[in-house]
């Protein structure tokens, strides 16, 4: 693949019929099943994902094609999911695909730098950038909202940030 993006992750197998639990990544969970085929990392396998339920735990139940037997299924614990970019849908101009957003370099409305975005995390009520980089002791989690991050520009490399006082 030339620009693959994540869209999910097996979880692990789930009963005894070669169905799995499947993580994830796409904003609607059960979109992960829609862009096509699915591979691995290094695209030497590919799937095509039929979901059959969800678990109690928010996992989505799927079946892989050529996954057969629960050895199969338990084998690919941890893999992660990919396809092409230009399979995913175009967004609005205030929204962002994740991965876009890795990265980047952070500057603060002064133009100094505050580091480079090391991953989007979101615990329930908003995207947090995970912010990493000289001068920091630890990484440093800013709330993507538009307060505090006015401006991202992705053909530059750049977001601009306000963050609250006494963050960094």
């Amino acid at each position: 693949m030339s620009d693959p993006v994540c869209i999910g992750a097996v979880a692990g197998a789930f009963g005894v019929r070669s169905e799995l639990r499947l993580k994830s990544f796409t904003a609607e969970p059960s979109d992960v099943a829609t862009y096509g085929p699915v591979a691995t990392e290094d695209g030497s396998q590919s799937f095509t994902i039929t979901l059959t339920g969800q678990s109690t735990k928010g996992a989505l139940i799927a079946r892989l094609s050529g996954v057969t037997t629960k050895e199969q299924a338990d084998s690919l614990r941890g893999v992660r999911l990919y396809v092409e970019r230009d399979r995913l849908p175009a967004l609005p101009d205030d929204e962002y695909y994740h991965a876009d957003l890795i990265g980047v370099e952070v500057f603060d409305t002064g133009g100094a730098l505050l580091g480079r975005v090391k991953s989007v995390q979101n615990h329930g009520a908003s995207d947090l950038l995970e912010i990493h980089g000289p001068g920091l002791k630890s990484t440093v989690l800013l709330p993507f909202t538009l307060d505090a991050v006015p401006t991202v520009d992705l053909t530059a490399g750049r977001i601009v940030a306000d963050p609250p006082e006494g963050l960094f």
